[in-house]
């Protein structure tokens, strides 16, 4: 155990781990057999680490993170595969990251300053390089390769075998199933779309077919006909303002500030 180490009570630490100077292990937390933290890692409460896994300086690892975990893969056969992590990559609540296989090359690399934010997953044989961001749910399959700098958008899952280049931005909810060039933008095309009023919903929730009715003819103003927000607002405030519904939804699109879906 390195100086200044401290290790709650409540953690479980393998004896055959192996811990720098002045790690932090919180409550709860786990060190599995054959786990290298180097200097100033800190475990919160309950965050996991497995190994065989190596982890330079400074990684930091949030509760209910489990890095280092076996990969998910049908083959797998409990053989000896590792990851290896560079120096002060962040794992925030609930991230996943798994060691790689044999027929993968047997490691999963991680280099330095990346930061995983919740949920999101780096599956078994990738290799991801520095500085890249991961946002919430952003997953990757299995010997995906990531390179500097890369942005990954919330709930953007990556397909196997697929290449992010250097600076690449991704936008949120965007499937990948090819390799990204370096320095783009890419985006998945966005078509969301109004189709009225939820009128199974507001049925449910005890409104009279006159109430709903009346919504139907103001969303039919507002999102199917030729005119502009302004000018089919106008017109239902004058053929539609006995109905409380049409008048909230008049009210809440005059004060929308990022416009509407339509």
């Amino acid at each position: 155990m390195g100086i200044g180490t401290n290790i709650h009570p409540s953690a479980i630490v393998s004896q055959e781990a192996k811990l720098g100077t002045g790690v932090q292990i919180g409550a709860y937390a786990v060190v599995g057999a054959e786990v290298e933290l180097g200097d100033g890692c800190v475990l919160h409460e309950h965050a996991v680490v497995r190994g065989p896994s190596k982890f330079g300086a400074n990684n930091v690892f949030h509760p209910f993170c489990v890095i280092g975990g076996d990969p998910q893969d049908y083959t797998f056969r409990g053989e000896r595969v590792e990851l290896q992590v560079g120096d002060a990559n962040i794992f925030r609540e609930h991230v996943t990251v798994s060691r790689g296989t044999v027929k993968g090359g047997g490691v999963t690399r991680i280099g330095d300053e990346n930061f995983f934010l919740a949920y999101s997953h780096v599956g078994h044989d990738c290799q991801i390089s520095s500085h890249t961001l991961f946002v919430n749910g952003a997953t990757l399959a299995g010997h995906v390769t990531v390179e500097d700098f890369v942005t990954l958008g919330a709930f953007s899952p990556v397909h196997q075998f697929c290449r992010l280049g250097r600076y690449a931005y991704i936008g949120a909810a965007t499937v990948i199933t090819q390799d990204v060039p370096p320095f783009s933008l890419i985006v998945t095309e966005r078509k969301t779309r109004c189709f009225g009023p939820n009128t199974i919903g507001l049925e449910r929730k005890g409104f009279s077919g006159e109430r709903i009715k009346a919504l139907q003819k103001a969303f039919r103003v507002l999102t199917r006909s030729k005119k502009n927000t302004s000018q089919a607002l106008d017109e239902i405030r004058k053929s539609m303002a006995d109905s409380a519904e049409v008048k909230e939804l008049v009210e809440f699109v005059e004060k929308a500030e990022r416009g509407i879906v339509k």
